[in-house]
């Protein structure tokens, strides 16, 4: 049997080779992310750090840089009161879209998971939201709402100015967007449905129970990740509503209906103070990052995981 023998200029050329294949090995997933982490950089990260470097500075009417203020805009905005109002009126539109829309989205992935005739067709309507932008809802919604030629004063029998009464402006919008996160609520809680055991059900039900305790006892508990995981997600949502704001109301009728998102509009784009909008976005920020934290720290702590 024959021995191949290597010379020492030949291992480490052999090694060499084996080094520069295994350098390649660790850098060639690098290469691949490369081109998404430079767009990331570019679109995520060099916005947010501007905005940031913005929030502590003194702009002028284009967003240009003048001179290095610290948190005088953030003093400025927590002392002001219309910006104290926007997060009142931001947290009763989170409260008032957030619960409705789980509840809503619950009942109708229910109704579908039902073996009916006709229930297929009945589960494109049900998703039918989802297929239709913020700004084709609201046009339409903006239609139906109308004082004088909308249909729901025609059948309710009653002239209320929904969109331009300070009482109803808010809950118009937010039956806009409660009727935009029902798709979404519906398609998510109807996929945690199907992965309810049948057996489970079949068992509870030679046991005895009935409908309404097999929901409350196994059906809820055991689709209770993907409620947790829509309840921050429409919660999320909420807090970036802006597209049927501002085409529905436009932040009025005074004020009623200025939320976070387009107060920062408005700040930025109409009073040309960057500086002040781009605290406010901070604070947002603050905002979106401690309820993502609170989702990650609890989502193990208070559902089912089968």
């Amino acid at each position: 049997m024959s021995e191949i023998i290597l010379t020492k200029k030949e291992v480490i050329k052999l090694e060499s080779k084996e080094t520069r294949i295994g350098l390649k090995r660790k850098l060639e997933p690098y290469a691949f992310l490369f081109p998404s982490l430079l767009l990331f950089g570019l679109f995520v990260y060099y916005p947010f750090l501007k905005t940031l470097y913005m929030s502590f500075s003194l702009t002028n009417a284009h967003g240009g840089f003048q001179e290095f203020i610290s948190i005088q805009n953030y003093v400025e905005i927590f002392t002001s009161a219309d910006f104290i109002y926007s997060l009142v009126v931001t947290m009763k539109f989170v409260f008032i879209t957030t619960i409705p829309s789980i509840i809503i989205g619950l009942f109708l992935a229910l109704l579908a998971n039902n073996k009916v005739k006709g229930i297929g067709i009945s589960k494109v309507m049900f998703a039918v939201p989802i297929a239709v932008s913020s700004a084709s809802a609201s046009i339409i919604w903006g239609i139906i709402f109308h004082p004088s030629i909308g249909m729901l004063n025609n059948i309710l029998k009653t002239s209320i100015g929904w969109l331009i009464d300070p009482h109803w402006a808010l809950l118009s919008v937010a039956f806009v967007t409660i009727w935009m996160n029902i798709g979404v609520n519906f398609i998510f809680i109807l996929a945690g449905l199907k992965n309810v055991p049948k057996e489970i059900l079949e068992s509870s039900s030679i046991d005895g129970a009935r409908y309404f305790r097999k929901l409350f006892k196994i059906i809820i508990p055991m689709i209770s990740p993907t409620l947790f995981f829509m309840v921050f997600m429409d919660i999320m949502n909420a807090f970036q509503s802006f597209g049927q704001v501002n085409i529905l109301t436009n932040g009025g009728p005074g004020n009623s209906t200025n939320v976070l998102v387009f107060s920062i509009y408005r700040e930025a784009f109409f009073n040309g103070r960057f500086d002040t909008a781009s605290a406010q976005s901070i604070i947002l920020f603050i905002l979106m990052f401690v309820i993502a934290m609170f989702q990650f720290s609890y989502e193990k702590k208070g559902v089912h995981y089968s």
